[in-house]
């Protein structure tokens, strides 16, 4: 690689990469030269999944940038992370292809340089537990990937005009000529099924389809075994059962829970108020209690039969049933002066029932 010198990252480009890098760290502790590349804006959407998917031979193809000022780049990642006292661990990338070949970051593919690519940095402020999330990731094979295709399209081997294909070494071809037309499409949008299907599925693809607004491939779907998808299904609709079974139980549970509290509630009205008549005791207390209504009796001081709380649902009670409150509302006087007006009468029944 060519040398850099030190001043290097001083310069328009270093920066550049400094600010890039920083970011990076800050939001994941990790910093990958790919990375820093694409958000250079180097590295675009369209020409790095065609890489990733195998259909260039080399990162190089994929960026409008001379070899010796990426490697340049690279160099001065590397450079910035050793300033900042960043772990080095080695990266896997291969290809989003059956074969899983190891991807080219450079057309000569000399080793120095293909490894500078693969190095990822890594903050050491990150728990064990972070690493081994990250080490497992890099590790894990990338799914393999289908696009959806358009007209004038046909398939390198059959020349068939196929809905699908896939990269295989240098070409594009159908499913069918690379022996996974037996799948089935499942479209996006249950989390739930495209997760338990591709878990079922000994063989899947993730399925993409080019957005010419956003100029990026978006996933639409999954491509799976058929009986995987039945188990996946069947498993789904056995949660759902299950969960419909827990909101009734959770239904009744909250069911006895408003009986029983409602109860007590009276209890501790007749206990404060032993002239309060039982039943409209029970009456209040379902008034005030009532689970979703936001009165009293579902605050923090009713579900707790707190004095004040209890009080507050009597007084409230009395307000609109044994005096003309709500009558004084009707004929427009203001709330503040209608209460004023049946204090006396409020006072008169609580000391009644106190008695």
């Amino acid at each position: 690689m060519n040398s850099v010198q030190h001043d290097d990252l001083d310069t328009r480009l270093g920066r550049r990469i400094v600010a890039a890098a920083d970011r990076r760290l800050t939001k994941s502790g990790v910093v990958a030269p790919v990375d820093v590349l694409t958000d250079l804006g180097w590295l675009t959407a369209k020409p790095a999944d065609a890489w990733r998917q195998g259909r260039l031979g080399h990162l190089g193809e994929a960026v409008a940038v001379p070899e010796d000022r990426l490697v340049a780049a690279v160099r001065l990642v590397r450079r910035w992370a050793e300033r900042n006292g960043l772990t080095p661990e080695e990266a896997v990338y291969v290809t989003a292809t059956r074969d899983r070949r190891p991807l080219r970051f450079t057309a000569t593919g000399d080793e120095s340089v293909e490894q500078a690519y693969r190095r990822h940095w890594v903050s050491p402020d990150l728990s064990p537990a972070r690493r081994r999330r990250l080490a497992e990731r890099h590790e894990k094979a990338p799914d393999l990937v289908v696009v959806e295709t358009g007209p004038g399209w046909a398939c390198a081997e059959c020349a068939d005009n196929a809905p699908f294909s896939i990269a295989d070494e240098d070409q594009q071809i159908c499913l069918t000529c690379a022996d996974m037309d037996h799948l089935v499409f499942l479209p996006a949008g249950s989390a739930v099924l495209t997760r338990r299907a591709k878990k079922e599925s000994a063989l899947s693809a993730v399925v993409t389809r080019w957005n010419r607004r956003r100029k990026r491939y978006d996933r639409t779907g999954l491509l799976v075994e058929e009986g995987a998808l039945e188990r996946a299904e069947e498993q789904v609709l056995a949660d759902e059962d299950a969960r419909a079974r827990r909101r009734e139980r959770d239904r009744v549970r909250r069911q006895e829970w408003d009986v029983d509290f409602q109860a007590r509630m009276a209890e501790e009205i007749v206990r404060m108020f032993p002239g309060c008549p039982p039943e409209r005791a029970e009456r209040i207390a379902r008034h005030a209690g009532a689970r979703g209504s936001g009165r009293v009796g579902r605050s923090a001081a009713g579900r707790e039969l707190e004095p004040r709380a209890v009080r507050a649902a009597v007084i409230a009670s009395v307000r609109h049933e044994d005096t003309d409150y709500d009558a004084l509302l009707m004929a427009g006087v203001p709330r503040q002066a209608a209460r004023e007006r049946i204090a006396a009468g409020i006072d008169r029944v609580l000391a009644r029932w106190s008695g």
